[in-house]
């Protein structure tokens, strides 16, 4: 309720106020035209909470701002009017006000689930997870009253992932249709990682309770973040829908589109967006990737700038722009860095992305050993917090090398799906495979496309990567599958990326580098598919990537030792498949195609059965979309420069070279068998 500014006479007034909050659900527009006859008569704060209220409902966002925000200034003890005031300043992309709004409100009103949730989508588009993730818990806390609930409703909001778990299994055992238990396990599991079971979990609860509008929202997220866009999209919809104007709905919607390859929609949504709401230095971010992608790089490089001048601390705008590989920064900015870099507060995600940012600045000043210095404590700070098992990985090596045998395989001819589509690139990150895809794509029968996550999809659903290692039966898993269940895999991969197919052309490309993982899955269920192994120099590899920052994935690339140890795991399976299946794998060569660029072009395109086009040498005419980090580079000519660029880090990779050992002296000759170095 808001405070009266002054003792009014109850009767003809209360009820007017009682009518006029009636009218607001089903005619907003009539409950303005009381609420205004009322202050018409007297200055009263409720009939200015619900002409502000009566005017949000209609879409009048500035008008509505105009009543709330002074109202809220008269009224500090009033939670409805904060409350009102945090909705509409968020609407209107104010998202630090509407912060601001919606914590007083939850202050004066702890109990007030509504507040919690719009504080938690607030602090969602500021990037502040953590924030929003408790802002989250103490929505469900409020939402509860049951003391088991309540207890796990306390738990969640101090952390303790276990004991949420154990009281709510218990709980649903009992009553197993309470969507609100659900919603909070599906939280504690989100938070875990889990996000196969908690898409069961929010399935089940939205089965049960189609309207429960946060579960959705968790729902999309979760298959968001599993690289499932194209089932996420439905669920933005109806989220979209309820709040046509919330803006981490139309944000997450934007995201969604480009993992399908939508980037122009996307662009589009961004630019919505960003005109009526401009202060949102997370959408800039957004929209400076989508302009990227898409070859706009004068407005994404305007983009990034802005999410600067919004948020000074923003470190992945400032890696953003050292990661179009083109820009160079000059003094101001490396002081800026560095002065971010002093501020206490700064979180660790924009800390190591400032430390990759500055890396790359003064490597340009010819800087080398303190560019040396911030890439390695950039990698530093993203190892601490990235979980990788390089004995795991030499352990999955060594499973393929052993089931995967010519007697394996010859048992086995004719089986899978036959389709010759997918054309997949494996290898390493920044070994230029970027650059085969451009090639290939800018042949009239090829489609390029994106990364795909769809084998590894199809991996972990035969026990790759399980969550406990006595699952992990994959690749062993292959051996049960007859005939019939290869083929359905490979029909179910090709079902899977039809959406990032837009242009009609018979053959596309698969360009996850890590699929080579997977080489024996891929010739299983996909026969007739190409497959391409990038390969370059191993320190050029190497160091590459070491000092280059991923979204997600390649966790081996943050430590020497690792990234050493990773590369020869690599190397001893690709020989491994050149011996069982001779000839099946084509073989690039960064180098070679440098120095006969026409020569390497024509072997490539032999070997994918297509007849030479010109078009393939002129690949950065190529204006398709590029995802990856080598965005820019893949839209200019191959230049010798970026051969030995590794070179001048060389004092500091002695680590990389111990353990590369005879791979290192042996490039590019292949080694029939390679072991991994002992554990340390």
């Amino acid at each position: 309720m808001v405070e009266p500014a002054t003792q009014e006479p109850v009767g003809s007034l209360a009820t007017a106020l009682a009518h006029t909050r009636r009218l607001l659900a089903a005619r907003p527009d009539l409950a303005e035209v009381q609420a205004r006859e009322i202050l018409a008569q007297v200055r009263h704060p409720e009939a200015e909470l619900l002409l502000g209220v009566a005017l949000r409902l209609q879409g009048d966002l500035a008008g509505a701002r105009a009543v709330l925000v002074p109202l809220a200034a008269v009224q500090p003890r009033a939670t409805e009017v904060h409350y009102e005031a945090g909705v509409v300043l968020g609407a209107l992309g104010e998202t630090r006000p509407a912060v601001a709004a919606l914590t007083r409100a939850t202050e004066l009103n702890p109990k007030a689930p509504h507040a919690w949730r719009a504080l938690g989508d607030q602090l969602t588009v500021l990037g502040e997870t953590t924030a929003a993730d408790a802002a989250y818990a103490r929505q469900i806390q409020a939402s509860v009253n049951d003391p088991v609930l309540m207890e796990a409703a306390q738990a969640l909001v101090e952390g303790k992932l276990a004991v949420v778990e154990h009281l709510l299994r218990g709980f649903l055992k009992a009553h197993p249709t309470d969507v609100v238990a659900m919603r909070m396990l599906a939280e504690a599991g989100t938070r875990l990682g889990r996000y196969g079971d908690v898409e069961k979990i929010l399935q089940t609860c939205l089965e049960l309770a189609p309207s429960f509008i946060p579960a959705r929202y968790n729902y999309a997220i979760v298959l968001y973040r599993q690289n499932r866009a194209a089932e996420a999209l439905p669920q933005i919809e109806k989220l979209l829908a309820d709040e046509p104007g919330n803006i981490g709905y139309r944000n997450l919607h934007a995201a969604a589109l480009s993992l399908v390859g939508e980037y122009a929609q996307a662009i589009a949504i961004y630019e919505e967006v960003l005109k009526a709401a401009p202060e949102q230095p997370l959408i800039w971010l957004s929209y400076g990737h989508a302009l990227r992608t898409s070859g706009r790089q004068a407005e994404a490089v305007s983009a990034y700038k802005r999410a600067i001048e919004q948020m000074p601390g923003l470190g992945e705008a400032y890696f953003s722009l050292a990661n179009l590989k083109t820009v160079r920064f000059d003094s101001a900015d490396i002081e800026a860095m560095r002065t971010q870099l002093q501020r206490p507060e700064l979180s660790s995600s924009d800390q190591l992305h400032l430390h990759y940012a500055l890396g790359k600045a003064l490597e340009d000043e010819g800087d080398y050993a303190a560019s040396f210095d911030h890439y390695a404590k950039g990698a530093a700070l993203r190892r601490a917090e990235t979980p990788y098992d390089a004995e795991e990985m030499t352990a999955r090596r060594q499973r393929s090398q052993a089931l995967f045998t010519k007697d394996f395989f010859a048992g086995r001819v004719g089986w899978g799906c036959d389709a010759p589509d997918p054309i997949f690139v494996v290898g390493l990150p920044r070994s230029g495979s970027t650059l085969i895809e451009q090639i290939l794509s800018s042949h009239s029968a090829v489609e390029g496309t994106m990364e795909l996550p769809d084998i590894n999809a199809i991996a972990l659903s035969l026990g790759h990567n399980a969550p406990k290692k006595k699952d992990r039966n994959y690749p062993a898993s292959l051996a049960e599958l007859e005939a019939d269940q290869l083929r359905a895999l490979g029909e179910e991969y090709l079902t899977r990326t039809r959406i990032q197919r837009k242009t009609g052309r018979p053959l596309f490309i698969d360009k996850m580098p890590n699929n080579f993982q997977h080489v024996g899955l891929i010739h299983l269920i996909l026969p007739g598919a190409k497959i391409i192994d990038a390969r370059r120099h191993p320190l050029a590899t190497c160091f590459s990537a070491f000092k280059q920052h991923f979204a997600k994935g390649q966790n081996y690339t943050y430590d020497l030792d690792e990234l050493g140890r990773y590369y020869r795991d690599y190397v001893a399976l690709m020989d491994h498949f050149d011996e069982v299946l001779p000839g099946r794998i084509h073989r690039v060569y960064y180098e070679r195609m440098v120095e006969d660029q026409e020569a390497e072009v024509r072997r490539l395109l032999d070997y994918c059965g297509l007849p030479f086009e010109d078009a393939c040498l002129r690949f950065y005419e190529n204006e398709r979309a590029v995802r990856t980090a080598s965005s820019e580079q893949v839209r200019r000519p191959i230049f010798r420069e970026g051969l030995d660029q590794w070179r001048r880090y060389e004092p500091w990779l002695g680590p990389l070279k111990d353990v590369l050992g005879p791979v290192l002296e042996a490039y590019p000759q292949p080694l029939a068998r390679v072991e991994a170095p002992p554990s340390k």
